[in-house]
């Protein structure tokens, strides 16, 4: 896995359980890190938890990936869910006609997801990229104001 070209920021890791892992090194800082990689907290989280800027904890995350000690929990992210999407397409298509599915399918394969896994925590991000494809000011404002109010209604 290559996170060296991704925001680590709002991904989660959990610790690897293996009963024959070998003799493993770790200085204190690092083996402090895998303590709290639970599968459950951001690394935003833990970093400001520990004190450390995020280039140190990718640094210490890579080391712990390639010591297959740590992996991406993808399952503790939360992913937008068919309601929201469906909302998506029809406010879109209000200030776009029927092109709002392939806007959406385009804009979500352009920040490298896909409409069945979506982490949440890049709705604002992709609502921000449609909003680009309206033309008049007012229809764009109402979009956004409208993706925000839905955004907030889901606790995204």
């Amino acid at each position: 896995m290559d996170i060296l070209s991704s925001d680590i920021s709002t991904m989660v890791f959990k610790r690897i359980i293996k009963k024959n892992v070998g003799e493993v090194s770790l200085d204190g800082q690092v083996l402090a890190l895998l303590l709290e990689l639970d599968g459950k907290k951001r690394v935003s989280v833990i970093a400001k938890n520990m004190g450390l800027n995020l280039s140190t904890i990718k640094a210490y995350i890579t080391k712990l990936l390639q010591l297959n000690l740590i992996e991406l929990a993808e399952d503790a992210t939360p992913m937008l869910d068919k309601d929201f999407f469906e909302y998506l397409n029809a406010q879109l298509s209000l200030a776009t006609g029927p092109i709002a599915r392939v806007l959406i399918e385009d804009a979500v394969a352009d920040l490298e997801h896909t409409l069945a896994r979506f982490p949440s925590h890049r709705a604002a991000e992709l609502v921000d990229i449609l909003s680009k494809q309206i033309q008049r000011d007012k229809q764009r404002v109402e979009f956004k104001q409208n993706m925000i109010k839905k955004i907030n209604e889901k606790g995204y």
